[in-house]
């Protein structure tokens, strides 16, 4: 599948590069070539394209519109071919001049056949057969967000158990609601999570929940990318059982990988942990666990081991190959030590911590100090709601607030902490910014509402008024799953919402 998205300012996130006018091609899951514009018809032929190649409107012939997708698309894709709506007269094609003899047919690669300064330099490119041309009309494309910390499985429990401190939220509400969950049930809520993360332009998830299979699986289907880590503590799982789907999932499926993790210090045992740390040591892998999330628990780990939880489970050996922590409020500086040397991530999440009343994590520090971070929305049940846009506003507000200083934290460092950082948090380097070679892992911003206007600032814009509202497409892989409010995953929204709600009437009978 090719795909040209043209017309668009470009955010590719790559370090120190501002937003340019350009554009994107997609060939399968990579992308293939990123350039700021080609030129325009008038001057087409002093720079190398035929006069042809581009019309007033900037497109080629059987380019698609914002209403639709190509006919050859729907059969592959699931658009309706209904949608189709052809904007030019001439075949889907682009053509550079002289090129009609080495032209790429439907069974040769379009990346083999570009140099990096090919398409601005003026040199002579192959004449490309396109399934999609999408005008972007001046809107944003950008790498999508990575949410580095969530619970899909736990879309049951939006707004059930609310108003209430966390341990009784957990023992009260949660763990009862948990306890009939089945794994056809987790498959079923994941797939609800998944639609929500692509309206908020979240291109891959690093999901702790019960029967990681399951997530997978809804993930697998709906076409989302999912970093799998387990949950294991003294109820569920064991360290035999994250071997095997450590094993399993980092051979079975592109859009599927796993961390090792568990749960907490607090729910686990001296020998479960001492059993990850061994199993760190046998992949050289790194762990991810819940840390420093309140008073309670530090206060906890230091009254059954003299350490604070960071320390502790780094003299297990546990973090010998890096991971991270999520949460990360209440962090000593012997803690952030243990970060620092390891180089581990601070997962934040702010609109979880706020709510659950747990603290602020020291953001500023952390990026004072070195220590990456990325950022998370947590489950569905304690935020309640899976927007990366409001976790971004409020990484920076809390920690202005925190440091009672307006300029702590700058705004292009936090939408780098929600879509770079997050990438290398998760293992996903090839999905961090749009550049040839990565994954096609991108999100198109309406930039075109009044709440993204005047454009000063892009990244400000994104961070500070941004609004999952703005998000007018999410691509995952090379496949477009969200578009103008539709959603393209192999079920209709309804039917999910269905099912979904079959399993919560169910459970609040049962229990």
């Amino acid at each position: 599948m090719r795909i040209r998205l043209y017309n668009a300012r470009i955010l590719t996130m790559e370090k120190d590069s501002p937003v340019f006018t350009g554009e994107v091609w997609v060939e399968d899951e990579k992308i293939v070539h990123v350039a700021e514009d080609r030129p325009s018809a008038g001057q087409a032929n002093a720079e190398g394209f035929s006069a042809g190649q581009t019309n007033a409107e900037g497109s080629s012939a059987g380019q698609i519109n914002a209403e639709g997708f190509s006919a050859g698309q729907a059969n592959k894709e699931g658009f309706s071919a209904g949608q189709a709506k052809a904007e030019g007269a001439s075949a889907g094609r682009t053509k550079a001049e002289g090129s009609s003899a080495g032209g790429l047919s439907a069974g040769q690669s379009l990346a083999g056949r570009l140099s990096a300064d090919a398409f601005c330099s003026g040199q002579v490119l192959p004449e490309v057969r396109w399934d999609m041309e999408l005008d972007c009309k001046g809107n944003l494309l950008m790498p999508g967000f990575k949410n580095a910390h969530t619970h899909s499985g736990m879309t049951f429990l939006r707004s059930y158990a609310d108003d209430v401190p966390l341990q009784k939220w957990l023992n009260e509400k949660v763990f009862p609601m948990e306890a009939k969950l089945s794994g056809e049930d987790i498959y079923h809520l994941a797939r609800l999570a998944v639609l929500e993360y692509l309206t908020s332009g979240i291109t891959a998830i690093f999901d702790m929940y019960l029967k990681p299979d399951e997530t997978a699986a809804a993930c697998m289907d709906t076409g989302m990318r999912c970093v799998l880590t387990s949950g294991l503590n003294h109820f569920t799982s064991s360290v035999r059982q994250q071997e095997e789907e450590y094993r399993k999932w980092n051979n079975a499926n592109p859009l599927i990988s796993y961390r090792l993790g568990f749960h907490s210090e607090y729910t686990c045992s001296r020998q479960l942990l001492e059993g990850v740390a061994e199993l760190a040591r046998q992949f050289k892998a790194p762990v991810y666990t819940h840390l420093a999330e309140t008073k309670k628990e530090v206060e906890g780990c230091r009254e059954r081991y003299g350490m604070t939880p960071a320390v502790f489970l780094d003299s297990l050996g546990i973090f010998e190959y890096g991971g991270g922590g999520y949460h990360c409020v209440h962090m000593t500086e012997e803690d952030m030590d243990v970060f620092k040397k390891h180089g581990m991530y601070a997962v934040t999440n702010p609109a979880s911590n706020m709510k659950l009343a747990s603290g602020t994590a020291p953001i500023a520090e952390y990026v004072r100090r070195g220590i990456p971070v990325a950022v998370g929305t947590d489950g569905p049940a304690s935020n309640n709601c899976l927007d990366m846009f409001r976790e971004m506003f409020l990484v920076s507000g809390l920690s202005k607030l925190r440091e009672e200083d307006a300029s702590s934290l700058d705004a292009e460092e936090v939408l780098r902490m929600a879509t770079v950082s997050g990438a290398g948090a998760m293992g996903l380097e090839n999905a961090d910014v749009l550049a040839a070679g990565r994954l096609a892992d991108m999100i198109l911003i309406d930039l075109h509402q009044p709440n993204m206007q005047p454009v000063h600032n892009i990244p400000k814009n994104l961070v500070y008024s941004g609004s999952k509202a703005n998000v007018c497409m999410t691509m995952v892989n090379g496949r477009i799953l969200y578009r103008n409010g539709e959603f393209f995953v192999g079920e209709s929204p309804e039917g999910i919402y269905a099912k979904c709600g079959e399993i919560v009437k169910r459970i609040l009978q049962e229990v």
